[in-house]
This record gives C-alpha cells, sequence and structure tokens, in this order.
C-alpha cells in the first residue's frame, strides 16, 4: 500500500512541477493549439494556447511507477509494464499527431488512416503480450473471457479476443478524444475514472483467491496491487495536470494525453475483469461518443439535418449559451455519478456472492 500512495504523490507533484516548466518551453518555442474555423467561434480565443501537455502526465506516471518501485524494493509486475507499455505507445502516437499539427501549422495531424494504423500496431503488441505472457500459476493478464465484474462464462477465441482487445483500446481512446474539448474536462473525468480504479485493484488484491482465507467470491486477477500503483501514479498525474488545464487553460493534453488516457482506461478494463463496467464507469466519454455516432449516422439518414447543434454534445451546450465553466462542471458530476454507480454495481455483485 505504500507503493500505491508513494506513485500518487509524485505523479501529483510530477505534474504540478512539470507542467510549469512545459508551458514556459513550449510557449518560447510557439507550439500553440490550432484552433479549427468549424468549431465554435468562442474558442478562437485559445487559439495558441500550449498543447502536448499530455507529454508531462506519462512522463509524471511513469516516474511515480518507478520510484514506487524503488523506494518500496518491490519488482515491477509484467501486468504494469504491459500498461505503462500501452499508455506510453498510444502517447507517442498522439504526440506525433501534435507535432504534425504544431509544427506544419495545420489544424488536422496526422490522417485519419495512418493515427488508426498506429492504435492497431501498439494494442497489438499488447494484447499478444498480455494473453500470452504467463506467471508461474499459469495466469496470464488478459483471459479469453468477456466480463463485467469479473470474468463471465463466455469465452473468445484467440483471434476474437485480439479484436475485442483493439475495439476497446480504440474506443475509450478515442471517447476521451472526443471529450477533451473544452478545459479540464477531459481530465477531471479521467480522475475520477482512475481513482476508481485504484479502489477496484486495492479490493481484488485485499480479495484475492491467492490469499489463505480467500472467500468464495474472490478476484482471479494478476498483479492486482502492482495496477492500483499505476492507477494511483496516473490518478495523481492527471490531478496536478488539471491545475494548469483547468479554464481558463494555460495547456492542453493534445492527443498526446487524450490517446494515451483512454487506451490506459481500456487497459485497466481488460486487466481487472471490468471490461463491460467500463460503459458504466466510463459513462460521460460514452455518452459524448454516442452523441457524435448520433450526429453523424442522423445527418446521413435524413439528408443534412442535425439531432444536435454540434458534436460532441459538450458543443451543442456551447451553442445553447451555456458557459464553458458550467458546462464542464455539470458533465463532471456526470462524470462521478458514473464512477460511483460503477464502483457500487463492483461492490453489489461481491456483497450479493459473497455470503
Amino acid at each position: 500500500m505504500l507503493a500505491v500512495l508513494i506513485a500518487g504523490v509524485v505523479g501529483l507533484v510530477g505534474t504540478l512541477v512539470g507542467t510549469r516548466f512545459a508551458i514556459s518551453v513550449l510557449v518560447k518555442k510557439g507550439y500553440g493549439q490550432l484552433i479549427r474555423d468549424d468549431g465554435p467561434t468562442s474558442h478562437h480565443v485559445k487559439r495558441g494556447t500550449p498543447t502536448m501537455g499530455g507529454l508531462v502526465i506519462i512522463v509524471s506516471t511513469v516516474l511515480g511507477y518507478a520510484i514506487a518501485k524503488l523506494i518500496t524494493g518491490h519488482e515491477t509486475s509484467a501486468s504494469a509494464l504491459l500498461l505503462l507499455f500501452l499508455f506510453v505507445g498510444l502517447g507517442a502516437i498522439g504526440f506525433l499527431d501534435d507535432w504534425i499539427k504544431v509544427s506544419k501549422q495545420r489544424s488536422l495531424g496526422l490522417r485519419s488512416k495512418a493515427k488508426m494504423i498506429g492504435q492497431i500496431l501498439v494494442g497489438l503488441v499488447f494484447a499478444v503480450l498480455a494473453i500470452g505472457w504467463e506467471d508461474g500459476d499459469g495466469q496470464t493478464p488478459i483471459t479469453h473471457a468477456i466480463s463485467f465484474t469479473r470474468d463471465l462464462p463466455w469465452t473468445l477465441p484467440t483471434v476474437l479476443l485480439v479484436l475485442w482487445v483493439l475495439l476497446m483500446i480504440a474506443g475509450a481512446s478515442n471517447g476521451v478524444n472526443l471529450t477533451d474539448g473544452l478545459d479540464g474536462l477531459a481530465t477531471g473525468a479521467s480522475v475520477m475514472v482512475f481513482g476508481a480504479y485504484v479502489l477496484i485493484n486495492v479490493w481484488q488484491s485485499n480479495q484475492s483467491c491467492f490469499m489463505p482465507d480467500a472467500g468464495p467470491k474472490c478476484y482471479e486477477v494478476r498483479d492486482p496491487l502492482d495496477l492500483a500503483v499505476v492507477a494511483s501514479a496516473v490518478t495523481g498525474a492527471c490531478f496536478g495536470f488539471l491545475w494548469w488545464n483547468a479554464s481558463p487553460a494555460k495547456i492542453f493534453m493534445g492527443d498526446t494525453g487524450s490517446l494515451s488516457l483512454g487506451g490506459l482506461m481500456a487497459g485497466f478494463a481488460l486487466m481487472t475483469r471490468t471490461e463491460l463496467l467500463l460503459a458504466v464507469i466510463g459513462g460521460l466519454f460514452v455518452i459524448i461518443t454516442f452523441s457524435v455516432i448520433l450526429q453523424v449516422g442522423y445527418f446521413k439518414l435524413s439528408g443534412g439535418k442535425r439531432i444536435f447543434r454540434m458534436a460532441p454534445l459538450q458543443h451543442h451546450f456551447e451553442l445553447k449559451g451555456w458557459a464553458e465553466i458550467t458546462i464542464v462542471v455539470r458533465f463532471w458530476i456526470i462524470s462521478g455519478i458514473c464512477v460511483v454507480s460503477g464502483i457500487g454495481l463492483f461492490y453489489w455483485e461481491w456483497v450479493a456472492g459473497a455470503f
């Protein structure tokens, strides 16, 4: 548990201090955010705000985990290393996207096809290793079963399992990317989601089937306490970054942050056997993603009509005249309700079958 605490503190301090330094460097080099002309006109004042801040979140998270392991003397686990690989790999794709935007001075970075290929390659390596990396007890970080709060009876053959992993990674990373449109919105929601996974991982560690007094509803999750260390590190890192990203934002996380954070959420869901529960815990990201799907689908089917004034959903309320900070706080409330509901379902399932 000491490692969990240390990782969170290091992640928090890392972004509180590191982001301030990053802002200075990015401003001097002129690496500011470009604003799309088809977005809300109120966003034009944000033009030039430093971007690629997600790089500070990634570095602080990795440092938080590494320093926690160093101080406590605990060995690293395969599960944690795979999660960090997924996190850094997707962050690299996002960084390339952001770099093209600021260096080429255009609002669109990587082509959608190139970005998707990158996500698939990183996700494929993660999936193959996570499915086949057994420990001494024959456990792998990811199982062939579909899960809600634990593995369900339904299992997938390896090919379909890999596709399922890729779908989850792409869906979650793009969901956070779509949500990252207002100051602090995606960062604040991410703090809540990763905070939930700190609790889930600690609980699974305390209720592990490998403990001597394991109960009837124990969890066969590999390396749960080490996963909690990673979750704590990224929670602290997002919290510290929010200090600078809150309205009016001094820096944006960019695709560097949104793609990596979304992919990490999917990784936690897969490794903690809470894949379907992620749709509840990350409910805000699901709602915003579906607003885009509904808008595009209805536009095509109706011959040009729209459900919302603009998608993603947060921009619809902007065009209705809501203040940006009002939208962010209210969406945080929705995210909080989703997270609490997810944790409640997780605990209820254990209580219902433990006695």
